[in-house]
């Protein structure tokens, strides 16, 4: 029976995931772009003052909603996960270094994709019974689209509940466990006859933490997701960099096998990865799930913010899709090729090669530095996607359901500790990826309301920049 659901989701997963799927989100992406006069480019030292400027200012918002800087962090909560670091290191293994190139063009384009989302789900949005600000793809389809088109907002809350438990919750308390036990193996501090123990202690403490910030509602998850994503991105890019400098000699030769492995994948990886395609899949995709651009998951956080002016909340997205990828999977590529750890090139790969790329330049100490790191993006992710999951939940049963979600969600975290989770990965990633269809249907369709309000927002602020 699991061989039979196995089969049958890799058929789904490799089509979601393959070619004519990214053709798709490239598409939108180029068309919002044109049709914005490629706003990401135009307007991207703009989009960097409002967006840093806004952020730094320190004030409280209006009930029912999160500070600006409170809902760009929530979506970067979600967004700078594991899959920056072990989501890049496969990309690299499978598609060559080429990979990088081909994430950068997607990222690219996903910060014009991303940019209309957050402004659709700012401007379609509405309050709900509790007095919260609640919006994202299901309520620009419902409140944006006639009402032919409304059972792609009801597929999209759907697949967001069916995505959570396995892509937000149990793969990445999976992921925690493995680093804390690595870290303390490494040391000595435990023998693989506690493994299993300890890893049932953690599920149960990140079960009762997960429980008590969902619990407290949209300004507590805002409240930790502040604190934890700064922290844990700064951790993580000074570490990087030091790589990249200690490594300086072979940046010039990095990047001329990422853009020579771009088109000629052969070339660099010595025949292991022979195939153009492969390598513009694998670095398409691989941005596309770490920056969630055309998913439509982070416009969810962003209808939160405490804005009235939709266009000026929507530079978040271009602000998040650049510190995603172009600054956290650039530098993780880099720690990999600069660092000069072999890569087996044509077979997966996952964090291990990343952190290889650490250890191997600053020694087996840095392990525990690593091991922090992926455990704050781990449990960054597993709080941004509750949020997600619960206005999925929200929109398809009421506010009723949202506290029984939410403490099932955090009974997950127990299973995710203690199991096996690789066909639970692969059917949520499929999943995730099936959240992309009526998503970008929608955003396509309200194109033009984007563009409309981009115009009357510059219009209006006369800041034509």
């Amino acid at each position: 029976m699991l061989a039979t659901i196995e089969a049958i989701n890799n058929v789904v997963n490799n089509f979601i995931w393959g070619v004519p799927a990214m053709i798709c989100i490239v598409g939108v992406g180029l068309l919002l772009s044109i049709r914005t006069g490629f706003l990401q480019i135009r307007k991207f030292p703009y989009a960097m003052k409002v967006t840093i400027g806004r952020m730094l200012k320190k004030r409280e918002a209006s009930d029912g909603a999160l500070t600006p800087f409170q809902a760009v962090c929530t979506a970067l909560a979600a967004t700078v996960g594991t899959g920056n670091i072990a989501g890049v290191a496969g990309a690299i293994a499978i598609g060559g270094p080429g990979a990088v190139f081909w994430m950068w063009i997607s990222a690219l384009l996903g910060m014009c994709t991303k940019f209309s989302e957050v402004t659709l789900a700012v401007h379609f949005r509405e309050k709900n019974a509790e007095g919260d600000l609640v919006g994202g793809p299901m309520y620009y389809i419902k409140n944006g689209l006639k009402k032919q088109w409304h059972w792609l907002a009801y597929l999209f809350a759907a697949f967001g509940v069916l995505t959570v438990f396995g892509t937000g919750n149990a793969t990445q308390v999976n992921t925690i466990t493995t680093a804390i036990d690595s870290a303390l193996y490494n040391y000595g501090v435990i023998s693989e006859q506690n493994v299993s123990t300890l890893n049932l202690v953690i599920g149960i403490i990140l079960a009762v933490l997960i429980g008590l910030i969902l619990l407290g509602g949209i300004k507590r998850i805002g409240q930790v997701a502040e604190k934890l994503v700064p922290f844990m991105a700064v951790i993580y890019i000074i570490l990087a960099i030091g790589v990249v400098i200690l490594n300086y000699r072979n940046i010039p030769t990095v990047f001329a096998s990422i853009f020579k492995g771009a088109f000629s994948p052969v070339s660099v990886t010595g025949g292991a990865v022979g195939s153009f395609f492969m390598s513009m899949k694998k670095g398409v995709s691989r941005g596309i799930f770490s920056n969630e651009a055309g998913l439509g998951t982070g416009s969810i956080a962003h209808a939160c913010a405490d804005t009235r002016k939709p266009v000026k909340q929507g530079f978040f997205g271009i602000f998040e899709v650049f510190v995603d990828t172009i600054v956290i999977c650039t530098l993780t590529a880099l720690v990999i090729l600069c660092s000069g750890v072999p890569v087996g090139y044509g077979d997966a790969a996952g964090a291990e090669l990343t952190i290889l790329g650490f250890t191997s330049t600053y020694g087996s100490w840095v392990s525990i530095f690593t091991a922090i790191a992926m455990c704050c993006f781990a449990f960054s992710t597993i709080i941004g996607w509750g949020l997600y999951g619960t206005r999925c939940v929200e929109f398809l049963l009421g506010t009723r359901a949202n506290r029984p979600f939410m403490i099932l969600y955090a009974l997950v975290a127990i299973v995710g500790a203690t199991m096996e989770l690789g066909l639970m990965w692969n059917i949520a990633e499929t999943f995730n990826g099936l959240m992309v269809i009526p998503n970008l249907i929608a955003v396509f369709l309200l194109s033009g309301v984007v563009v409309r309000l981009v115009k009357e927002y510059f219009d209006r602020e006369g800041k034509n920049v």
